[in-house]
């Protein structure tokens, strides 16, 4: 979650903490015992003197302003084959009587470290796991069925379970209010943990959610074939301004402010071939074969025997598209096809065939990785809330995927009106994956999601920012899917008071 660190500490701050103290000692806690886990170090940090493994000392931020905590590092073995390394981090005094559990991103393989560190600073019990296994490739899974169910799902659920333990036995009491935050694959998780363990979490943030992860594996490859046909159908990086130039040129006025970002992609009409060379291929043009190659990037697919179409990229992402259409295909789509569909390292996507290898890939997974279940009405039937966000100009994991899933939930539980009181989502225009790009970018979810939960006041507008050298010169709400930010036509266009949300 994208957050400036001021308004972080100053929220955490003004909603006050519990002041709850440790009841036990931390050396205690290595005497819990665990149906399969077993707590394997607990250590005293003195405040500002965590050194995270393989980084340098302890001037290192954003661990240098870190409170004395208790560490807690544990291994699971839910299965035969599981090794889940999990830390949780225990304030030694001001605990805020609430646990959040903080997600990770691609294929995980490590602790996530600033995640916790940020929910620390907030006076939150915290835990972060590596999701069974080291490194940050799809190699694990190769021969390894379970650990890809620790990968999947298992090892947040298994996390949580004894996280939650562990705070109950250092404070004498359990937490008031179980959170998650996560972006990118730390979103999905978000969405498998509400899907399949609903009482785990009171709340969730889920940015950029890689709920769809074969559907973006698939079309980022159906991408890579087209730039790698042959030496002429690759796409200059130096061209990706060129296209988004011409993206801003046709689109941006049409949310009627002229600002660089498009307010909703899905109203541009944009046709690259525009951009079409008269001639010989020139820095300013593209030849007909990136013509096409452009096209296939923001084309969706349609998949009949799945009865589902699958999101590509939007207008306004361009200057990310080396993600997909660089000089490698992107490497999570590759290993998921490598070691989990084909189980085979030498396996090349030149050969990948969308809709036949597609079909194979959801028959593979069954509902493992991906997280496309729409019934979340046990979750919300519990009181859980969710918050979900998205960048407009993500070239990695596409806000298609947010719509459709959203779409897909709404459909299944009679309505997006029925929604609006457990999940709300909140497109970013300009951002690109979980953070980035040329739109207001930085804003605080968590708190938003503690007021819901916590207050029963549910997010409006969530003020998002831009920072330029250092100071904020815009600020813009964003607003509740479908809802948009629209220009009341007076005052500063980078001043969010001069908007409102409006239904399309």
């Amino acid at each position: 979650m994208r957050i400036v660190p001021a308004v972080m500490v100053a929220a955490a701050l003004a909603t006050g903490y519990a002041n709850l103290e440790a009841r036990t000692s931390c050396e205690s806690l290595a005497a819990i015992a665990f149906p399969d886990a077993k707590i394997t170090s607990t250590t005293n940090v003195a405040a500002g003197m965590f050194k995270p493994p393989a980084r340098g000392g302890s001037g290192d931020e954003p661990y240098s302003t870190l409170p004395a905590f208790c560490r807690v590092e544990t291994t699971l073995t839910p299965s035969a084959d599981s090794d889940i390394k999990v830390e949780v981090w225990l304030p030694a005094s001001r605990w805020n009587g609430k646990y959040q559990a903080v997600g990770n991103g691609g294929w995980a393989g490590s602790i996530n470290y600033p995640a916790m560190a940020e929910a620390l600073q907030r006076g939150y019990a915290a835990s972060s796991t590596d999701t069974g296994h080291s490194g940050g490739d799809g190699s694990f899974a190769l021969g390894h069925p379970e650990k890809l169910v620790d990968f999947a799902y298992r090892s947040e659920h298994e996390m949580a379970v004894k996280s939650k333990r562990v705070i109950a036995e250092f404070y004498g009491e359990p937490a008031k209010r179980a959170y998650w935050t996560g972006c990118s694959a730390g979103g999905r998780q978000a969405f498998k943990e509400a899907q399949r363990f609903p009482a785990d979490f009171d709340g969730m943030v889920a940015g950029a959610p890689a709920v769809d992860w074969i559907g973006r594996s698939a079309q980022s490859l159906r991408v890579a074939q087209a730039v790698h046909q042959d030496p002429a159908s690759s796409l200059p990086s130096d061209k990706y301004r060129v296209v988004h130039d011409a993206v801003l040129a046709a689109c941006d006025a049409h949310d009627g402010v002229k600002d660089g970002v498009l307010e909703d992609p899905r109203q541009c009409r944009f046709d690259p071939a525009v951009l079409a060379c008269r001639g010989t291929d020139e820095a300013h043009c593209l030849t007909s074969t990136q013509v096409a190659v452009a096209r296939r990037i923001y084309t969706a697919s349609e998949v009949p025997e799945v009865k589902r179409q699958i999101a590509s990229l939007y207008p306004g992402s361009e200057l990310g598209w080396a993600t997909w259409a660089g000089a490698q295909p992107l490497r999570m789509s590759l290993d998921h096809f490598k070691y989990v569909v084909f189980k085979d390292a030498a396996w090349d996507f030149r050969t990948f065939n969308f809709d036949r290898d597609f079909v194979a890939a959801e028959h593979a997974d069954g509902g493992t990785v991906n997280a496309l279940e729409p019934n979340l009405k046990p979750f919300f039937d519990r009181g859980g809330k969710i918050i979900q966000y998205h960048g407009w100009s993500d070239p990695q994991i596409s806000p298609g995927n947010s719509v459709d899933y959203y779409d897909s939930v709404a459909k299944k539980l009679g309505g997006a009106a029925n929604l609006s009181g457990s999940y709300r989502m909140f497109m970013v225009p300009g951002m690109a994956h979980c953070g980035g790009g040329e739109g207001p970018n930085a804003f605080d979810m968590l708190t938003a999601l503690e007021q819901w939960v916590e207050e029963g006041r549910a997010p409006e507008r969530i003020i998002a920012s831009k920072r330029k050298d250092g100071t904020v010169d815009r600020t813009r709400p964003l607003c509740p899917y479908p809802q948009t930010a629209r220009y009341t036509g007076s005052g500063s266009t980078d001043d969010a008071a001069n908007f409102v949300c409006r239904a399309p």
